[in-house]
């Protein structure tokens, strides 16, 4: 409580006291409100983020940069509520406002409008993500339940990836990087012309070892939760300017990986192999008049040898997502904006050893939505939206949202906004009932019966504003959020001992079900203060609380320490001028215990260092850097074994 009251103490008196005589250098007011981010996630129409129905996080370049974070989950550091940590999986556990496991699977991710969380356990495989990060141009993260523009899984979250056009990268770009546990990478891009059309093409070749080691195998080598021994990956993209109001972009991305876990102790190797190949026809009549059609598909399969394949069958997931998407935008009057579109998908998936059966689980979702926003006077915005959405295993779900957005003061807006929520149950969660050995190995599955969605109605109040005298903004957050139908996995005894070879009596198993209701509450705060045209401050804090019923408890009872009572972070960087920065991260997050895997974690305070000098070299732009993460000490992630230790690296990057 302590810390979190400080930072937001000191954030307020940022903005009270800070004056221009502060600074040799101050920002003008058009400078600072330039710098005011359009949003184009929460709602899919293009927005001042104080007209948004929803609060947004932009992260963007600079923080990028200045963080030294190379895995893009770290990246959510720097949103108020997320807790991140490796599950020593291979998995990342993200979790918004508690709720996560390995296999977070409560937000929608999207990079460039395509889907890329799991159908089989609704997680993200960030690990074998074609993407490098540094052809990210922003992050634009939809704080709160946003189903009625991104339908099901938009839960609590939507973290919207945007990359950087082929317009944006031109010429060759190399980067290199070096350091402490293991940790090496090369990128090298190459972005130009093909004829009438602009390209870019990136390769990149990586190798991590995140967490310390937790011991040696027999012949004395260091054993690591989590190694991702070898990651390439290529990703191109054409951007085709076919006249003055029509464009195409086409995307591809392939990754293959050699990677090992160690969930016992053991080491085991997983070969991952993904790919994506994305299609984009977009015409612009106006400023405020567009549409696209949009088609992608992706592909994913991950084979591990463990050592309990149940009955011999294949311990392997193969999934695949087809998708076809329309929108239009348009303009009704003066007053009134409307976007609408409709979205049909497929997704199949496959894991013989998972669902004990060698056939393929496949299901079509479709889904239409509207938006229309109304100015009836100056100062206020008013937002309603639906989602309608059929899914093969819930059937048909809407999701609704409104809004009121009113500006009290210049650059200062209040928001209040209700909108319900759906998540439908994954393949897993859908056909996994299992049957387990005594030591909680599985050995059987069968289907669960028919699961309803999880839904979530939230309420909150938003404050969106800007004081250009002093260089800051901020965004505060009030909600209140009731989780209804918690999908818990519950022990289960079976009516009747069965016997499997070499496991003798087993008397106990497991099963998904929908059991009560969860009360969610708390508020977030984010600024940036920019003082001087050199100093950048990027800081948030969130406090959250979630009060679980009866039922939940019975079912699940580590729900309600799963979120840290406080989380904050607070990042700085200075540009001292001859192309040197400077920046210092700290990065808390309270008590919490991770579900499913996880353990009781307590309360860190990470601190991040990144030192770096932009220079000319052989006539070509070029920058150096060196990066300390962890400098505070070591602390456990996801496991109390799973230590997360003081490490550095180098980076060498060159542009021609």
């Amino acid at each position: 409580m302590r810390r979190s009251s400080t930072l937001i103490r000191a954030l307020w008196a940022a903005g009270a006291f800070a004056s221009p005589a502060c600074a040799d250098q101050p920002v003008t007011e058009s400078a600072f409100f330039a710098d005011v981010p359009v949003v184009l996630s929460a709602s899919r129409l293009s927005q001042p983020v104080a007209d948004a129905p929803a609060a947004v996080t932009v992260i963007t370049q600079a923080e990028i940069q200045a963080s030294g974070f190379r895995d893009i989950p770290d990246l959510l550091r720097l949103v108020p509520g997320f807790s991140v940590a490796d599950s020593g999986l291979n998995t990342w556990a993200v979790g918004y406002h508690g709720f996560a496991d390995a296999f977070s699977r409560r937000y929608q991710v999207l990079v460039d409008g395509r889907s890329i969380y799991s159908s089989n356990f609704g997680e993200v495989n960030w690990n074998d993500l074609p993407l490098s990060i540094e052809d990210i141009d922003r992050i634009e993260v939809v704080r709160g339940p946003n189903a009625a523009a991104y339908g099901s899984n938009a839960f609590f979250a939507v973290i919207n990836i945007i990359t950087k056009s082929a317009g944006q990268t031109p010429g060759f770009y190399s980067s290199v990087q070096y350091g402490t546990h293991g940790m090496g990478g090369v990128m090298l891009r190459q972005g130009g012309s093909l004829g009438p059309a602009l390209y870019r093409i990136t390769v990149s070749a990586q190798k991590r070892q995140r967490l310390n080691s937790v011991g040696y195998d027999n012949s004395g080598k260091p054993v690591y939760p989590d190694e991702t021994t070898k990651t390439y990956f290529t990703n191109g993209r054409l951007d085709w300017q076919v006249n003055n109001t029509d464009d195409v972009m086409a995307q591809f991305g392939l990754t293959t990986g050699n990677w090992t876990f160690s969930p016992s102790g053991y080491s085991s190797p997983e070969n991952v192999y993904a790919g994506f190949l994305q299609l984009k026809y977009h015409r612009i009549l106006s400023t405020d008049d567009e549409w696209y059609v949009q088609f992608y598909y992706t592909r994913d399969r991950f084979d591990t040898a463990l050592a309990f394949p149940p009955f011999g069958l294949p311990v392997y997931i193969l999934q695949s997502r087809t998708n076809l998407d329309a929108q239009m935008s348009h303009r009704l009057s003066p007053t009134l904006r409307a976007v609408w579109g409709a979205e049909v998908r497929q997704e199949t998936d496959s894991s013989p050893a998972y669902f004990s059966t060698a056939s393929t689980f496949s299901g079509v979702l479709t889904r239409g939505y509207l938006n229309l926003e109304w100015r009836p006077a100056e100062r206020w915005v008013l937002q309603g939206e639906a989602m309608v959405e059929h899914h093969y295993f819930t059937g048909t779900d809407v999701s609704p949202r409104v809004a009121a957005n009113y500006t009290f003061a210049p650059g200062q807006t209040l928001r209040f906004a209700v909108s319900v929520a759906d998540r439908t149950p994954t393949f897993h969660e859908e056909n996994n009932y299992y049957i387990s050995s005594n030591n909680g190995q599985p050995v059987l599955n069968i289907p669960n019966p028919r699961l309803k969605p999880e839904r979530l109605l939230s309420r909150e109040i938003g404050y969106v504003a800007q004081f250009p005298q002093v260089g800051l903004d901020m965004d505060a957050r009030m909600f209140y959020d009731t989780f209804h139908n918690y999908i818990a996995a519950l022990d289960v005894p079976l009516p009747a001992p069965m016997s499997f070879p070499g496991l003798g009596a087993v008397t106990q198993g497991g099963q998904y079900q929908n059991t009560g209701t969860i009360d969610i509450h708390g508020a977030e705060l984010e600024a940036h203060w920019r003082p001087h045209a050199d100093v950048d401050v990027w800081a948030t804090a969130a406090r959250v609380f979630a009060y679980p019923d009866a039922q939940v408890n019975a079912a699940d009872p580590d729900v309600a320490v799963s979120a840290p009572r406080t989380t904050g972070s607070l990042l700085a960087s200075y540009r001292f001028g001859n192309g040197w920065q400077a920046s210092v991260g700290t990065y808390f997050n309270g008590t919490m215990k991770w579900l499913s895997d996880g353990d009781w974690t307590k309360s860190y305070t990470r601190v991040d260092a990144r030192l770096a000098r932009r220079f000319r070299w052989a006539g070509h732009d070029a920058e150096a850097a060196l990066v300390a993460q962890s400098l505070t000490g070591s602390y456990s992630e996801f496991r109390r074994e799973y230590v997360f230790g003081g490490r550095y690296y180098g980076s060498l990057s060159v542009h021609w």
